[in-house]
């Protein structure tokens, strides 16, 4: 599975572009994005939203792959400053969310509580990207009409980029290749014929 595909792949999940992937691409900082700062307590919450969306069963979920780090990271160096500020304050609706639905913040919150509220969580963001999608491409038609004109993008909705960024960074890291996918080194050997098995893992490479 090649970057371009991965991309792809979690950008459908998540039903929309892949928030900073532009850059990720071609390996580039976004010297446009602003200055945002992630705190210990920021990183460890992060871990557990990821680990949440990828819990540990037969393989290691993503706290194991260093999500938080990753997510940080990301958001720094790929992000726009609006998006930036989005996913900030996205920390702390969250923890709200939780106290407001269980009376307890999120990292006191059981596993099923925190998937529960997750998956709420989930279905808003995808009808938030879907409705932001679509205007957009409207205004963008609109904008093409006339030259030099720009239109505002909307930031993201928060969980999207958190949800995008624990399948971005999980199915990238090595427990991820290694343990969750089939993984063989590159180069290894070229085999025109594999046996598959029907609930086989994917390949990593």
């Amino acid at each position: 599975m090649d970057r371009r595909e991965l991309l792809k792949m979690v950008a459908l999940a998540t039903g929309g572009v892949l928030v900073g992937g532009e850059f990720l691409l071609t390996g580039c900082k976004n010297e446009k994005s602003g200055t945002v700062t992630f705190e210990p307590d920021d990183i460890a919450f992060l871990d557990e939203v990821g680990e949440t969306i990828i819990p540990t069963t037969s393989s290691p979920g993503a706290k194991a792959a260093g999500i938080g780090n990753f997510m940080k990271v990301m958001v720094t160096d790929c992000y726009t400053e609006p998006d930036q500020q989005a996913f900030i304050k996205g920390i702390k609706e969250l923890n709200e969310a939780c106290k407001k639905t269980y009376g307890i913040g999120f990292m006191q919150a059981t596993p099923q509580q925190r998937t529960e509220l997750l998956e709420k969580i989930d279905t808003e963001a995808k009808a938030y990207q879907k409705e932001k999608n679509e205007k957009e491409a409207k205004l963008q038609a609109e904008a093409a009409k006339e030259r030099n004109k720009t239109i505002a993008l909307s930031p993201n909705h928060y969980f999207t980029m958190m949800k995008q960024l624990t399948l971005l960074g999980y199915f990238t890291s090595k427990p991820g290749a290694t343990q969750a996918l089939r993984y063989v080194a590159v180069p290894g050997h070229y085999d025109g014929c594999m046996p598959y098995k029907k609930g086989d893992k994917a390949w990593a490479t």
